[in-house]
């Protein structure tokens, strides 16, 4: 038992503990902690729907080859709190930019003027980023994980005319007339229904959330991603449904109807019932819409417009990319991929595709991403 954290008592390394710590921008934003509060900081950020808890097998590791481990629930989940989670409340503070801000004032609050790497999973992923893009000073190595880094948007040069805006919804549309209609997961995640459908689900939370989790991972037989040759809507229909939906289904009754039977579920010792039961009181406490509150930012050109201030910008510190190799992750905006290796990321290390993992894949895999991890924090700056 360890008496030490906020929640997971049960299922926590002894060596990780809870801290609640005030920053300047207005959270109050709980962290699992461990290593020595003098030694060098790595800094994990989860994506949705987890928590900071998603780290719990990588943090030991980390913390005892001497770093000092955080891994903040990031604004809009978990025990965090001094965020606005309605859906008609204040959509501002979930702009990417206060993410970063929040990365920082973190890290600052714990005495750090410098980090040895920023790692994010799936939404973490473009924050550290974009902490890594802005502020380079301070974030001195990058990991991105299961969600590639496609770099900045552009500014229009040598032009007095605006160019046109594209339709920010041409994707969702375009999919929609395919002779199935479909949806795109991000655009379904951007209405208004989309939490309580996830947070009401008939079976309850718990249920919902196993059924998600085993459809996003390796466990799942039909994860056997492969690059998408365009965003077309019958290349893009070549997804699973937790991506590209049925017009007519929320994500609850998509996930449900892939839910795993007991043998399956008894099989899958990196998602225990015991810690599935960590993610579903949170989210059965707070809902999901602080998490779906950033998809509305990412579908809404309005809310990434500050992003322009850093056109032409570039990664510069040493970057490197892990996903699972069942991860539609890797592949599911066609080109990022790339772009990442070639344009977002100057100083880029290498791609690990980690064998037996899908989306999840520091769950699911935390032996071989905490080896690569290591590798990586360790690796010479240029």
């Amino acid at each position: 038992m360890n008496s030490a954290v906020a929640y997971g008592q049960t299922t926590l390394d002894a060596s990780i503990r809870s801290r609640f710590v005030k920053t300047v921008t207005g959270l109050e934003v709980h962290v699992l902690e461990a290593g020595d509060p003098n030694g060098p900081a790595i800094l994990l950020l989860h994506g949705f729907p987890e928590l900071a808890y998603s780290w719990r097998k990588v943090i030991p590791a980390l913390a005892a080859e001497g770093y000092h481990v955080l891994a903040p629930d990031q604004r809009g989940y978990g025990r965090t709190t001094g965020w606005d989670g309605r859906f008609d409340g204040d959509l501002d503070q979930f702009r990417m930019t206060s993410f970063v801000r929040d990365a920082l004032a973190l890290v600052n609050a714990f005495g750090h003027r410098t980090v040895e790497m920023v790692v994010g999973h799936d939404y973490g992923s473009p924050v550290a980023g974009w902490s890594a893009l802005i502020r380079p000073d301070v974030f001195k190595r990058l990991v991105l994980m299961s969600a590639p880094f496609p770099g900045g948007p552009s500014l229009p040069f040598d032009t007095h005319e605006p160019p046109d805006a594209p339709d920010p919804n041409a994707v969702d549309n375009a999919l929609r007339t395919l002779p199935r209609p479909r949806k795109h997961y991000r655009w379904y995640y951007s209405t208004a229904g989309a939490n309580a459908n996830m947070w009401h689900a008939p079976d309850g939370v718990a249920a919902f959330m196993r059924a998600y989790y085993h459809h996003k991972s390796a466990d799942w037989p039909g994860n056997t991603p492969h690059p998408l040759a365009s965003w077309a809507p019958e290349v893009m229909a070549e997804m699973p449904t937790y991506y590209i939906m049925d017009v007519g289904m929320g994500m609850a009754e998509t996930v449900a109807a892939e839910m795993p039977d007991a043998e399956t579920v008894s099989r899958a010792t990196w998602l225990t019932d015991d810690e599935l039961a960590v993610y579903a009181e949170e989210y059965g406490r707070n809902g999901f819409q602080g998490g779906l509150q950033s998809y509305r930012c990412g579908t809404n050109p309005e809310y990434s417009d500050d992003l322009r201030l850093f056109a032409g910008r570039t990664v510069d510190v040493p970057s490197r990319f892990i996903s699972g190799a069942s991860d539609w992750g890797t592949y599911q905006s066609p080109g990022t991929l790339e772009r990442m290796q070639a344009q977002a990321c100057t100083d880029f290390r290498g791609i690990d595709l980690v064998p037996g993992a899908g989306h999840w894949v520091q769950q699911e895999q935390p032996e071989a991403v905490a080896d690569i991890l290591l590798q990586h924090v360790q690796c010479a700056i240029r």
